[in-house]
């Protein structure tokens, strides 16, 4: 078991956590959970031996091995399938101590090493690897590609697939589901929910947590806290806690009322009947789970639109798509004030390329898009994050914006977002992701859109963060179109699904709870067809062809991935120039009074490479973006 006792952490002169004391039992999967920077994920070094306790103790079995995604892929020049069989490290040794032996002609050797692979299941090693990267979302004939030749978040999907080859007795996953779509995000679920050994997950998505852990070890107010049973009944246990608080009860009966209050008013009303029924699922949802997130420092709402024209916008046959190819076609909607659209879909299939569409900033090749006068747009996407000022504060972005605004209506709106006191106030180069986030939707909720593009909102944000803009989104009273893998955001959400793929645009009309079952009878068909597909490609010429095909198919791409390596090594060595940083920021030294010059030059230096980073990134995602639009060319 792993034995957490008295434990203290800091984060150079931080106290994220004290006096830690719990157990994790073996075969135990436990979710570690809190806010952004409570130390979740320098609890996951402490357990791999990046650092020490500050106070307490630390043990775990020696003979234990542990797993862990590594955050970095080199570009390396073999075959994806066998980059992730190196997960299983037992059985990269007895295949090297096997070759060995057969070269020395050790009969007896070779006997005890086949009876070792055999014991392992080293003979079904190589499909085991292709289950899993094939559940990750790789097509068939991926696992014959060239590591190098994925993109970033492809590479991450690979370095998953890595750490779940190892047999390993610890598992440790950080976000594994953030550079995942939701048809990935439940096959990885159901893989967990199997998964023999003791998981460590940090996750903000609350239908991962719920389906896989067993145990819940929160982390707030400088403490850590093991509950019993999934983040649904931990949820319950804290709620009942912060129930018995008289202003914490107060308020969960204010957002009740209101929300009574609005069915009460709107319901017989036939513009209002899908948000009125969008606020009862709420009322059920919140009158057990609202006292747990009412000392969350998230409150906010979307503002009024100032008209809500009908319909909003209205797609006709139109096609889309980049360079040569043709992405969607046929595409024929209408949004109207109150529609809530959830889109799903497996990456690549079209949903960012649908979602830019509606935002104007693609063109349609053919068909129509028939916008309405007063049509305002709020789109949501992740490379926005980057275009944030860096040198600029969230106060000065809003001004820079609505410079007649009043400065305290505009900082109440930022404290809504988690922006309160200095912070509003500091510039926004060195903020976290989240943060970034967060900020990012303030500005998006000041301009009062009528119609808001949401595109994998929730990446960065936190479980209270998300609770809350699912709040705001169900008061919302213009269009939504959603884009998430978070199946709580979208439960919350979504009046209506939408699927993206085959170059189309249907309605899902199962539900999203009857998803996971629809995919695993897409899966199934799939694999049963797979077998007559291929029977015709083994032959010597099919061999010969495909290889010449691929041949000039690595020609044409080469200047691309040259472009994608480049800006690779630029992100690396910024990164790697941050992390210096970070270390010398670590030092409780450069706090002391003495040395507040040096402190205040550190900073800035901070921030200049953020800048860069966030550049050199920004760069790197074009130059994928271009890599991947290629290569998916026929």
């Amino acid at each position: 078991m792993l034995r957490f006792s008295n434990l203290t952490l800091r984060r150079g002169a931080k106290l994220l956590f004290r006096d830690a004391t719990f157990q994790v039992h073996a075969g135990w999967r436990v979710g570690i959970t809190g806010a952004n920077g409570t130390g979740k994920s320098s609890l996951f070094e402490l357990v791999l031996g990046g650092h020490g306790p500050d106070a307490g103790t630390f043990a775990s079995p020696a003979e234990w091995v542990v797993a862990h995604v590594a955050q970095e892929t080199p570009p390396d020049p073999r075959a994806a399938i066998d980059y992730v069989l190196d997960g299983d490290a037992e059985l990269r040794v007895l295949e090297h101590e096997l070759a060995d032996a057969e070269s020395a002609a050790d009969g007896h050797r070779v006997g005890e090493l086949h009876a070792r692979l055999e014991a392992i299941g080293g003979y079904g090693a190589r499909s085991r690897a292709a289950r899993l990267l094939r559940g990750l979302g790789f097509a068939p004939g991926d696992e014959t590609r060239p590591v190098a030749e994925f993109s970033g978040g492809w590479r991450m999907r690979l370095n998953l697939a890595r750490a779940l080859m190892c047999r390993s007795d610890l598992l440790l996953l950080d976000e594994p589901t953030n550079h995942l779509d939701l048809e990935a995000v439940v096959w990885l679920e159901e893989w967990l929910r199997g998964y023999a050994g003791t998981l460590l997950l940090i996750s903000h998505d609350r239908d991962v947590l719920d389906a896989v852990c067993t145990h819940v070890v929160h982390i707030e107010n400088q403490q850590a806290t093991l509950y019993t049973g999934n983040y649904a009944a931990f949820e319950r246990v804290r709620a009942e806690r912060l129930a018995g608080q008289q202003a914490a009860w107060v308020q969960q009966q204010r957002e009740i009322a209101h929300v009574r209050s609005f069915v009460e008013r709107f319901r017989a009303k036939a513009s209002k009947a899908r948000q009125a029924q969008s606020r009862l699922k709420a009322l059920e949802r919140m009158v057990l789970a609202a006292p747990a997130h009412v000392d969350s420092p998230f409150h906010f709402s979307l503002g009024e639109p100032l008209r809500l024209p009908n319909p909003l916008l209205r797609l006709d046959g139109a096609g889309v798509g980049y360079g040569d190819r043709t992405v969607l076609q046929g595409v024929s909607l209408s949004l109207s004030p109150g529609d809530r659209i959830g889109l799903l879909g497996v990456n690549g299939a079209g949903k960012s390329t649908l979602v830019k569409l509606l935002a104007g900033t693609l063109a349609p090749r053919h068909g129509s898009v028939e916008t309405a006068r007063d049509l305002a747009v709020g789109y949501f996407a992740q490379h926005q994050l980057e275009q944030l000022r860096p040198e600029l504060s969230p106060l000065e972005h809003l001004v820079l914006e609505h410079p007649a605004a009043p400065e305290q209506a505009l900082r109440d709106h930022l404290g809504g977002f988690g922006f309160t006191g200095d912070q509003a106030l500091a510039p926004v180069a060195p903020f976290s992701g989240g943060e970034k986030a967060r900020l990012v939707l303030a500005l998006l909720a000041y301009r009062r859109p009528n119609l808001l593009l949401l595109d994998e909102p929730t990446n960065h944000l936190d479980l209270e963060m998300r609770h809350a803009l699912g709040l705001a989104l169900q008061d919302f009273s213009g269009a939504v179109v959603l884009v998430s893998h978070d199946r709580a955001l979208l439960r919350a959400t979504a009046d209506r699904l939408w699927r993206v793929g085959d170059g189309r645009v249907t309605e899902f009309t199962d539900g999203l709870d009857e998803y996971p079952r629809w995919l695993a009878a897409q899966r199934d068909a799939a694999e049963r067809a797979e077998p007559a597909a291929s029977a015709g490609e083994h032959t010597a010429l099919a061999r010969r062809e495909r290889r010449r095909n691929e041949a000039d198919e690595r020609r044409r791409l080469q200047p691309l991935r040259r472009a994608v390596e480049a800006r690779e090594d630029e992100v690396a060595a910024l990164a790697a120039a941050r992390g210096a940083v970070e270390h010398r920021l670590a030092d409780a030294t450069l706090y002391a009074d003495d040395a507040k010059e040096e402190l205040r030059r550190v900073l800035a230096e901070r921030a200049r490479i953020d800048a860069a980073l966030a550049a050199a990134e920004s760069a790197w995602l074009e130059a994928s973006a271009a890599l991947e639009a290629a290569a998916s060319m026929p």
